[in-house]
């Protein structure tokens, strides 16, 4: 098994480096944390995907199916030609279609996981974002009430006050879609 990948040191000199440097420390330690509880299965299936991906992969290719062809079409007199129809070939490029193709599937049904978890973290951070600015708002506004800044109520600050309920926003939007793909011309 490979070794454990450390985590890079990213510190700066101000604090605002610090927090940053926490948050990435945070992000890289979860994403090796993964890496090393993935199963074997998709290990595998990612070394191969990225193998597939790289020009080592094409320049194999190149030489092992050009070589092939070359000899099988007379072009090599040394050697004799073994599938003159390039038959066997095919097959086995067919073969391999299949099982890379697997492979990248599996790889990308990994990542759409990842994809979701962080969509997922981006979600309750916006929401805990939502909801601390409209405290903050509720609280400036009192304060600005009593200090006597703000002598009749703003609507739209009223408005901006109330928490938002996410659920309920999922709700529209899904409304808005029916609506939007029954009539085209909306």
């Amino acid at each position: 098994m490979a070794e454990p990948k450390q985590v890079a040191d990213v510190s700066g000199p101000a604090e605002a480096n610090r927090t940053l440097s926490r948050n990435i420390r945070g992000i890289l330690e979860d994403r090796h944390e993964r890496e090393r509880s993935a199963s074997l299965e998709s290990r595998v299936a990612g070394a191969i995907s990225r193998f597939a991906g790289s020009m080592v992969f094409v320049y194999i290719h190149l030489v092992l199916f050009g070589g092939w062809i070359l000899i099988n079409i007379g072009w090599v007199p040394i050697l004799p030609a073994w599938d003159p129809s390039l038959v066997v070939l095919a097959m086995a490029a067919s073969v391999e279609a299949i099982f890379l193709s697997t492979f990248v599937l599996i790889n990308q049904n990994r990542m759409a996981a990842q994809d979701d978890l962080r969509a997922d973290l981006d979600l309750q951070i916006s929401l805990l974002n939502e909801h601390e600015t409209t405290r903050l708002l509720t609280l400036v506004d009192a304060i600005a009430e009593k200090l006597g800044v703000r002598t009749e109520p703003d609507p739209e600050i009223e408005e901006l006050k109330q928490e938002v309920d996410p659920a309920e926003v999922m709700h529209q939007l899904a409304d808005a879609e029916t609506t939007a793909a029954e009539d085209p011309a909306r």
